[in-house]
């Protein structure tokens, strides 16, 4: 009897085969500078790391990878960006012209989908809109780079780096990542925007373009639209505000930097923890209280749809409207005057709940594992989890488990807990009856 894999189980194999072939490659002699063969769980951490598009590193990048190497770990970083169903169903409609129902059952799991209607039309338009982001941004970037990196280097950091801000990969080519450019409008402004505009997710992309291009057949945004606008700019702005004060009160990071400066670096390390992974503030001197407030920013995430990881923007938001109706006695969750499905509600407190047992967990074991320090320890799960790549520099220096740990912690993270849960269990269960209802006290 054929096997037959459930939509979700078709991801998760998917992202593993991406996973091993990148870590083969990885694995040749070539893909280092130094011409010599990478630990077998080096390769692995790093090809886990670019296709969950996290971007935590063993290894500086542009120092220890060859061209060929750094040639590798984009590729992933494209492929995971985009997802692997994405590609897949690139393909299939290039081949064979159309997909099957239960490929289109798989490509809503992967791909976050609201319905299965035009789907080739969606992957297409999901292809184009990547390219033209990334295109703008590579050639932005490199003109400014041109003259003080030549032509040719320019023009590969300028694609590399784009790839990976779209992507929230945080992979990066510079030794210190982007603390050489804090004060820099031009380079932080492309990189923000990139790692907004890869954050937000396909479906606001696309609602956007639609409502301001095509009036007429698009009067209003959806409401996911609104939510995840909405709550992209209060998450950045309050990260900002509070990373700027913290950072002031304590301005070890912020010495020398003119006001301006201590703004843009506010702002841009605010967003970054939105699964990005870049830093223009050296991550392991900042206060305690702003790395604890980053890692509340990167356990949220960015949004559904999508490059980024975390429990998301809308789960968050309908966690605290969920939370707020309970509190004032609302029968209904309610949004801009729309009230949501109990099925949304009740997933999103399964995400934030596995989410926490999930770091919880990992966070237990690695504690044992490494000797680090709490808030070290917890921030690098954290990043693992929500796929952002910030680190307060530990990385390198994990043992063996602990590079597993987060190897495992990245992948859950980049797949979805709820789709990871459903592959492992299969359990999607509709019950035929309800059973009598009787009250406990909670509270």
């Amino acid at each position: 009897m054929k096997r037959r894999f459930s939509p979700a189980q078709t991801v998760l194999l998917g992202f593993l085969l991406l996973i091993l072939t990148g870590t083969f490659l990885l694995l040749l002699p070539f893909s280092t500078k130094s011409g010599s063969k990478p630990h077998g769980i080096d390769a692995l951490f790093t090809a886990t790391s670019a296709i969950c598009v996290t971007g935590l590193t063993v290894a500086k990048t542009g120092e220890y990878w060859s061209l060929f190497g750094q040639l590798v770990i984009i590729v992933l970083i494209q492929l995971g960006g985009l997802g692997y169903m994405m590609i897949t169903g690139f393909v299939m409609l290039a081949i064979r012209n159309r997909i099957t129902l239960e490929e289109r059952l798989a490509f809503r799991e992967g791909m976050d989908q609201f319905s299965m209607s035009e789907l080739g039309h969606f992957i297409r338009q999901v292809l184009k809109a990547t390219f033209i982001v990334e295109g703008a941004g590579a050639l932005v970037l490199f003109l400014y780079w041109r003259e003080k990196l030549g032509w040719l280097r320019a023009l590969y950091n300028g694609i590399f780096h784009s790839v990976s801000a779209f992507c929230n990969a945080g992979f990066i080519l510079f030794s210190n990542n982007l603390e050489g450019y804090k004060g820099d409008l031009v380079v932080s402004i492309t990189i923000m925007c990139l790692i907004i505009t890869g954050g937000i997710g396909y479906h606001v992309i696309r609602d956007v373009y639609h409502h301001y291009s095509t009036k007429r057949r698009h009067p209003h945004l959806y409401l996911h639209t609104r939510s995840v606008l909405m709550m992209t700019g209060i998450l950045i702005l309050t990260g900002a505000v509070f990373i700027f004060i913290f950072e002031s009160m304590n301005p070890g990071v912020f010495t020398g930097l003119t006001l301006k400066e201590k703004i843009l670096t506010s702002l841009f390390q605010s967003l970054t923890p939105r699964t990005a992974g870049f830093n223009t503030l050296p991550i392991g001197q900042m206060t305690i209280p702003s790395l604890f407030l980053i890692i509340i920013l990167m356990f949220i995430g960015a949004s559904p749809g999508g490059t980024g990881g975390g429990i998301k923007t809308t789960t968050f938001l309908v966690i605290i409207d969920a939370t707020w109706s309970a509190l004032i006695g609302r029968r209904d969750v309610t949004l801009f005057k729309k009230r949501l499905p109990e099925e949304t509600v009740s997933k999103s407190f399964a995400i934030f709940i596995l989410g926490l047992l999930l770091v919880s967990v990992v966070t237990f074991f690695m504690l044992n594992t490494e000797s680090k320090g709490f808030i070290p320890v917890l921030f690098e799960i954290v990043s693992a989890f929500g796929t952002v790549g910030l680190s307060t520099g530990i990385t390198p220096s994990l043992t063996f488990i602990g590079k597993v740990l987060i190897i495992i912690t990245m992948f859950i993270g980049r797949i979805g807990l709820l789709t990871f849960a459903i592959a492992l269990t299969q359990v999607r269960y509709e019950s035929l009856f309800r059973y009598p209802e009787e009250r406990i006290l909670v509270g």
